[in-house]
């Protein structure tokens, strides 16, 4: 049983922290000192400690980053303070009794302070004492303590908003909780050291006071006992304990001056990353004040009567340090340089990690052309792609009614050399074929002769033509063929895609900038309209159902005042375009009149009309119109037909329907019949001349002629 208790104590004794006697033992050690008298030889082993623990202190603030760093310092130096005072009792303890005996009666170390560092003269060690109180307390002590102070009120001011700065920093997510905490705690740290330095100041200034008035009792204290108990003459008795307590005072000075110091140190300290020292060096290192500051030395060493060699010297010693910073700085800068340079090239091998930057957009419209038609884009050989393409861009743009996008053209490699692509939105909607440095003879259908040249056939319509020289152009026009040069093929195909698809090219954003213009003029009808009645997207259908079906928007306050009015009905797309295209009637007219302003349509039987009628109301709203496909064959066959004959006879294919089958019937022809357009009774004006050609019947394969 003793054997385990044994071993019990020697773990338990190994685990103690033994650190932790620390403060305990050294606040014995004050107490032992403030009663007992201690031995001249304990005494020099304490102020040599105390020396060196000032030392120490001072050493610690000057390497110091950051103040909380050293947040012990407050309470160390109240225990140095402490052990100074004690030091200073026993020593007057040790003069007052052990003074007459002569000046290393206090020990070796208050006699060399005594009688080397002031040369035995106790006026001067008095006068030292005094310029080391003043230091001390006037300048140092009370500097640092002014700091402290203000360092505390504007520490515990800032305190409520550096909280809910942490608090808004939590709740946006910038930190996580644990960061919050670790801030809070700093915080507080950083209000409780501020505040104990302080009151850490006012130990100091008590210090300095405490050693003036121990030197006045130790001066008339030893002269009374050294005169009245040992008889001693006065001026010995004078001399003897003066130059002990002056000493004694020198000894305990030095490390107060030295706290004092460090108290400065700490609590002047801007926070950054780095130490005292460093933060010096950085900022004091100017090679341009180092010149300056030379060059003044300079010119005061030449003034007559001043010590030349020691100023010009010293000047340039300066000087040299200047030029030894400048090279340090070009260095580091070359070092700098070539570190970036080397990360550089380095990140430039390395794989680059991905990022939105790399995910392009689609270009609206794009020509991309192969590595053969370049001539035709570079103007200084000639090129005109770029006029003719700006030329189409212009024509659609008043013909729409919008401003078409810019068109990108780009050469990609991926094509054969004479192949161009018409790109929409990344899609290629249209290919065609082109040789550089020949011209297009066009077949328009009927021609007197044939031509030397490679067959092809005209890439935006699919006619007959033949590529030629240009020597043979007046030729192939003679022989009634159309003669282009290959940019003008080129644009007309890219005229006819963007025609096709206007609506595509028709977004919310050129809508906005059509109702932004519209509203210049008619402000309250847009107002009213956008977003009054009707959504942005609303708006942007409609005018694209009219592009869809061949109708231009340059009419847009009628198309505005239509949409007002009809918005209280409905707000389907489908609908309020049937409504607007009325409204539009005779710009529809324009381009489908004859010369004598007639317009020439054909129609559908009554009896295929009432069908269709009939379907269109069996069939459920937002469900497909489904036709028995007997019927539907028919009908487009029969529609085919009489369109081919109506453009033989030189007039656009019309059809007239009512306005209840029209929206379906022009959807269901638009990619079955070509250039067919639907018209429904009430988009013709009352005044509009109209000649009735034709009539559809779906139950026979052909068109039966009518006169009108």
């Amino acid at each position: 049983m003793s054997t385990l208790t044994l071993s019990t104590i020697r773990q338990n004794l190994a685990k103690f922290d033994y650190t932790a006697l620390s403060i305990p033992v050294l606040v014995l050690l004050i107490m032992a000192m403030l009663v007992l008298p201690l031995p001249p030889l304990l005494l020099d082993f304490l102020f040599t400690f105390n020396i060196v623990a000032s030392l120490v202190i001072i050493m610690v603030a000057i390497g110091t980053r950051n103040p909380l760093d050293f947040s012990s310092f407050p309470s160390l130096l109240l225990f140095a303070t402490m052990l100074r005072l004690a030091l200073n009792v026993a020593s007057t303890r040790v003069i007052l009794v052990n003074g007459h005996t002569g000046h290393e009666s206090a020990g070796q170390v208050i006699a060399a302070f005594g009688e080397f560092v002031i040369g035995g003269n106790y006026v001067v060690g008095f006068i030292i004492f005094a310029i080391l109180m003043i230091i001390n307390f006037i300048v140092v002590t009370k500097g640092a303590g002014r700091v402290s102070e203000v360092n505390a009120r504007f520490t515990l001011d800032a305190m409520p908003g550096k909280q809910m700065s942490i608090d808004a920093d939590l709740n946006a997510g910038v930190i996580d909780q644990e960061t919050a905490k670790k801030r809070r705690e700093e915080l507080s740290q950083e209000s409780d050291f501020f505040g104990a330095m302080d009151g850490a100041s006012k130990f100091v200034s008590g210090d300095a006071i405490a050693g003036l008035l121990i030197l006045l009792i130790n001066i008339v204290g030893g002269l009374a006992i050294g005169v009245i108990q040992h008889n001693l003459p006065v001026g010995e008795a004078g001399r003897i304990y003066t130059l002990l307590t002056i000493g004694d005072g020198l000894v305990a000075q030095i490390p107060s001056l030295l706290l004092s110091l460090a108290t400065a140190i700490i609590v002047t300290r801007v926070t950054t990353a780095e130490s005292m020292s460093e933060q010096v060096f950085s900022q004091v290192s100017n090679p341009a004040a180092l010149f300056i500051s030379g060059g003044i030395l300079i010119i005061l060493g030449l003034v007559p009567g001043m010590p030349h060699a020691m100023f010009i010297s010293l000047a340039l010693v300066i000087i040299a340090l200047g030029l030894m910073l400048v090279r340090q700085e070009v260095s580091k800068e070359s070092e700098t340089k070539a570190e970036e340079q080397a990360s550089a090239e380095a990140a430039a091998q390395a794989p680059k990690e991905l990022d939105w930057d790399d995910v392009d957009q689609v270009d609206l419209i794009g020509l991309d052309i192969g590595y053969g038609l370049i001539p035709l884009v570079n103007a200084e050989t000639g090129g005109e792609l770029m006029g003719r393409v700006k030329g189409v861009r212009k024509k659609l743009s008043a013909e729409l009614g919008f401003l078409v996008q810019p068109v990108r053209i780009r050469d990609d490699l991926n094509l054969d050399p004479d192949t161009y692509h018409v790109v929409l939105k990344g899609v290629v909607r249209g290919k065609g074929e082109i040789k550089v440095g020949r011209e297009l003879a066009i077949n328009p259908g009927r021609v007197y002769g044939e031509l030397d040249g490679i067959p092809t056939r005209e890439p935006a319509f699919g006619l007959e033509a033949v590529w030629i020289e240009p020597s043979l152009r007046d030729h192939a026009r003679t022989l009634g063929y159309t003669v282009v040069d290959a940019s003008t093929a080129m644009a007309t195909h890219l005229n006819k895609v963007l025609r096709e698809n206007a609506s595509d090219l028709l977004s919310h954003d050129e809508v906005q900038q059509l109702l932004d213009k519209l509203a210049t003029k008619s402000p309250k009808l847009v107002e009213e309209l956008v977003p009054g009645k009707l959504s942005l997207g609303a708006v942007t259908k409609v005018l694209q159902n009219l592009l869809i079906e061949g109708v231009s928007i340059r009419d847009m306050r009628t198309i505005a005042e239509t949409l007002t009015e009809m918005s209280a009905r409905t707000t389907d797309p489908e609908a309020l375009t049937a409504s607007v295209r009325p409204k539009l009637g005779r710009m529809i007219m324009q381009a489908l009149v004859d010369d004598q302003n007639s317009l020439s349509v054909m129609t559908l039987a009554p009896s295929l009309e009432q069908l269709l009628h009939n379907v269109l109301q069996q069939s459920q709203p937002g469900q497909p119109v489904i036709l028995e496909p007997g019927l539907s064959e028919s009908l487009f066959a029969s529609l085919r037909s009489a369109a081919v004959q109506m453009e033989e006879e030189g007039l656009p294919a019309v059809l007239v329907v009512s306005p209840l089958i029209r929206g379906w019937l022009s959807k269901a022809v638009r990619y079955r019949v070509n250039d067919l357009t639907v018209l429904s009774y009430s988009e013709i004006p009352d005044d509009q001349s109209v000649k009735v050609v034709q009539t559809v019947d779906a139950q026979r394969r052909d068109a039966q002629t009518t006169s009108a």
